[in-house]
């Protein structure tokens, strides 16, 4: 089997739709499998000739008592070598909120408690599931058409052969982490080219920015360390098995050292035999 994807997380998160865009992709995807049968599941595949290489599975509160069972299961796989991927996904409280009145849908554990306090029952249940995840993905900023576009481009990047998928994303600090960054590189304390006028409406993807960084020691010496850290990183991660990485580049609007450097240890990465995906999230914010 080349893949097992599990999507879990909170309700109203986004889970069915990542699960029909892994469908799209050629995963055959089970929504709700009780956990007990993921392993009978997983070995009956494996000893099948079905062309089933690449399973989704969708697990979450719904499960009941048998979630408890989740992360001994998980552990048992990934002591098995089962090449395995958690995916979870959640929301802010708000935006929880928000879905719900809009689709008008009952929350699974809502019992005449209130949604509010059914949300945050979900969220309590669910927080050794999330500390097992993969790849935890907040979806509160992504409408369905972002969201779909998204995990179409991480799973594309997890294809046959790709040993570990690499997604390198510039963002400005004040406009909040990005919530599935593994590594976070701030490089605030290099000048700024906002402050110089010609270059305030122009971005980091601009030769003339590239070329006022390039002429600073901040810059330079930062490429360099920074980029010999994650040549020495990756093969570390291989060997550990991790499936995903992503690297989080940091200024403070993310629109011109943030992107300037994501570009460079992109293209670095991809020198030593690592290629990478980038996206630069805040680049056309004001």
């Amino acid at each position: 089997m080349e893949q097992v994807v599990i999507i879990t997380g909170m309700s109203g998160s986004g889970k069915s739709l990542a699960a029909r865009c892994l469908e799209d992709a050629g995963y055959f995807c089970i929504d709700n499998l009780p956990v007990a049968l993921i392993p009978v599941l997983i070995d009956l595949i494996g000893r099948s000739r079905a062309e089933m290489d690449r399973l989704a599975l969708v697990v979450d509160v719904r499960e009941g008592e048998m979630l408890r069972d989740f992360p001994k299961m998980i552990r048992e796989l990934r002591a098995r070598r089962v090449p395995l991927l958690v995916l979870y996904l959640e929301a802010s409280q708000d935006v929880l909120i928000r879905r719900f009145s809009e689709t008008r849908r009952p929350h699974p554990l809502e019992a005449g408690k209130g949604l509010e306090s059914s949300i945050a029952r979900e969220r309590e249940r669910l927080h050794e599931v999330r500390e097992m995840a993969d790849r935890v993905i907040d979806t509160s900023r992504h409408n369905a058409h972002e969201l779909r576009a998204f995990l179409r481009k991480e799973f594309d990047r997890a294809a046959p052969g790709a040993s570990i998928g690499i997604s390198v994303v510039s963002f400005g600090f004040k406009y909040g982490l990005p919530p599935d960054a593994d590594i976070v590189l701030d490089v605030r304390f290099m000048p700024n080219p906002f402050f110089v006028e010609e270059l305030r409406t122009k971005s980091g993807l601009d030769a003339e920015v590239v070329v006022y960084l390039e002429g600073t020691e901040e810059y330079r010496t930062f490429l360099q360390k920074s980029g010999e850290l994650l040549e020495f990183l990756m093969p570390g991660f291989v060997k550990e098995g991790k499936s995903y990485l992503t690297i989080g580049v940091g200024c403070t609007g993310g629109k011109h050292r943030s992107v300037a450097v994501a570009q460079q240890l992109r293209d670095r990465l991809a020198g030593s035999g690592f290629p990478a995906r980038i996206t630069h999230r805040d680049i056309d914010k004001e």
